[in-house]
């Protein structure tokens, strides 16, 4: 995975009226912390946040006190209706540290014939992996699969240096048959009859 380049400012101001100028200035207010360091407070360029937090667990690098850090996205939090960015937590991390991280998981191929539905069980699998390396996702392939069949975490071959931070034997994809529709009341009332 590439690290996404912000251009952060160091933030002074605190409390709601500092954070709407901000916002209305197109910055979003953000707090970087993580390794025993005291909270460092930031704001990020809104728009280039957007984009970089379109890829999932990305990896950032922004200026705190003069040098570059990378940090992880923690928590987002968004404007109930518009979905804009209000606010962000991002987590500070080094070179070569493990962190564990959440992958989304796609999948690839067709089921068997059948009418078969495909349940996610788990839309993302909790994973462990050095920080400047996260997969961006995780691909299953579901080729063939028949009713009943289900896919487990540890069928699922990750990228290397990259383990599972899940149960083995957790259940990811499971396959589900077809259901047969219920009569309806009028058929069931005339089968009767006859």
């Amino acid at each position: 995975m590439s690290e996404i380049r912000l251009a952060a400012e160091s933030r002074t101001e605190f409390g709601k009226g500092a954070a709407r100028r901000a916002r209305r200035a197109g910055f979003v207010p953000g707090v970087v912390y993580g390794h025993g360091h005291a909270p460092v407070h930031l704001n990020l360029p809104g728009h280039d946040l957007m984009m970089a937090l379109k890829t999932p667990n990305a990896l950032l690098v922004v200026p705190i006190d003069g040098k570059d850090e990378y940090v992880l996205p923690k928590a987002v939090q968004r404007e109930a209706i518009k979905r804009s960015i209000e606010h962000v937590d991002l987590l500070l991390v080094k070179r070569g540290e493990k962190v564990t991280v959440e992958v989304p998981v796609h999948t690839e191929g067709e089921l068997a014939a059948g009418g078969n539905l495909l349940e996610h069980v788990l839309n993302a699998l909790p994973v462990e992996a050095e920080a400047t390396h996260l997969p961006e996702a995780v691909t299953v392939s579901v080729e063939g699969l028949e009713a009943g069949a289900s896919v487990l975490a540890k069928d699922i071959t990750l990228p290397a240096g990259v383990a599972l931070a899940v149960d083995a034997d957790a259940v990811v994809l499971q396959v589900i048959g077809a259901q047969a529709a219920e009569p309806a009341a009028d058929e069931a009332a005339e089968g009767t009859e006859a």
